[in-house]
């Protein structure tokens, strides 16, 4: 595991956007969390968990909220309000005022729009912080805003994120890269619609039991495990009501594996963290949304996962290998399974993943030497050492 820290800071920007330097006053970062997707309140008890950690010694906070129907609003700096609590799901919630980024270089002020009113500067903002999961913001549609208004932002660019969001041309860089994965087929909303019969054949040639899930969605939404071939439409439709790209992958028999990945930019290689393991019990079939966020007691998080010496080194051999590959940047959690017959298989790259305390990502950075407010602040760091634009 490479351990070589990041190279100073080199600024690319023009006078009136240069990075904040020593004594210049704290960082301002603005979170952006909530969104349009199914994962919206995830989103939500993300950014309630880094408001609670981000060192406010160091860093301005700006919370913005953008709500289920795509507004971007002001929100209370309350981390409170936007915790999963047993009955309640957090959202964001609408106002009347609408938060707008600048559109062009040279500036970094946001402003506050309000109807019969003069806009209002919110703040100055020298970086980003998207907390966004899922369609409408994990998918590179944000980070492109962002290059358009030339603000740094911490996570990987456009292209990677929205590749990475995208299950089946994740599939395609993976394995023209040579990487390992496992048998899985594409049902686009085409051939849904053209040739129904033709594409549940092509899933029948898998073996079963298979995960069908949408393509482009996150947090185990629309995913249901299939072992009867009967209930194999069902489980497609269901699918389609997140998203008319479907991805079917066979089911491992094996041990689920992730391991964290952290920088990237530049020369730098990237750092891969130790290895963590999710093992899945109770009434749970696999790792669902409701045992992700909603029944802590059902699933177990170790880290480091015991595993030999040769499987960790093959595992973070893989995650720096995909991680470049798809050019990743700052953060992403590479999946993968361990077969029963000891072969590793990489399952998936998040670009955004969970990013709770308690969530794989930085508990594997926990384990690895790298605390939560540690990693927030790593992240920033390298955002803010990243230039905007082509790179």
């Amino acid at each position: 595991m490479d351990e070589t820290q990041p190279a100073p800071p080199t600024d690319h920007r023009s006078d009136a956007q240069t990075v904040p330097t020593a004594g210049s006053g704290r960082v301002t970062v603005a979170l952006v969390f909530g969104g349009r997707s199914a994962e919206h309140a995830i989103s939500c008890a993300t950014a309630a968990s880094v408001l609670r950690a981000i060192d406010r010694d160091r860093y301005d906070v700006v919370p913005i909220g953008i709500t289920r129907e795509g507004r971007w609003v002001q929100v209370a700096d309350d981390p409170t309000a936007l915790e999963i609590t047993a009955g309640r799901l957090p959202e964001v919630p609408d106002s009347a005022s609408t938060v707008v980024l600048p559109l062009g270089a040279g500036s970094n002020t946001v402003t506050v729009s309000e109807p019969g009113q003069v806009p209002r500067v919110l703040s100055e903002v020298d970086v980003v912080f998207p907390l966004l999961h899922g369609p409408f913001g994990e998918d590179g549609t944000i980070q492109g805003l962002l290059e358009l208004a030339d603000i740094r932002y911490v996570g990987c660019g456009v292209l990677a994120s929205a590749a990475m969001m995208d299950k089946a041309f994740m599939k395609t860089v993976f394995t023209s890269a040579g990487l390992p994965v496992g048998p899985y087929t594409v049902i686009t909303d085409r051939q849904w619609q053209r040739d129904r019969a033709a594409a549940l054949d092509a899933v029948h040639a898998l073996q079963f039991p298979v995960f069908v899930k949408p393509a482009r969605a996150g947090s185990s939404v629309g995913i249901t495990k299939v072992e009867d071939p009967a209930d194999l439409e069902a489980a497609v439709e269901a699918a389609r009501q997140h998203d008319p790209k479907v991805l079917v992958e066979a089911g491992v028999v094996g041990r689920e594996l992730e391991v964290g990945v952290l920088g990237g930019h530049g020369s730098q290689p990237p750092r891969v963290s130790e290895v963590g393991e999710i093992v899945v019990g109770g009434a749970h079939a696999f790792y669902d949304f409701e045992a992700k966020y909603l029944d802590e007691a059902g699933v177990v998080i170790s880290s480091p996962a015991e595993v030999s010496d040769q499987v960790r080194e093959e595992i973070q051999r893989i995650a720096a290998i995909a991680f470049e590959a798809a050019g990743c940047e700052g953060i992403s959690r590479v999946d993968c399974f361990l077969t029963e017959t000891g072969d590793v298989l990489l399952n998936e790259i998040n670009t955004m993943p969970g990013f709770t305390p308690f969530s794989m990502y930085p508990q594997v950075w926990a384990a690895s030497g790298v605390n939560y407010p540690e990693l927030i602040d790593e992240l920033i760091t390298l955002a803010l050492e990243r230039r905007t634009g082509l790179r």
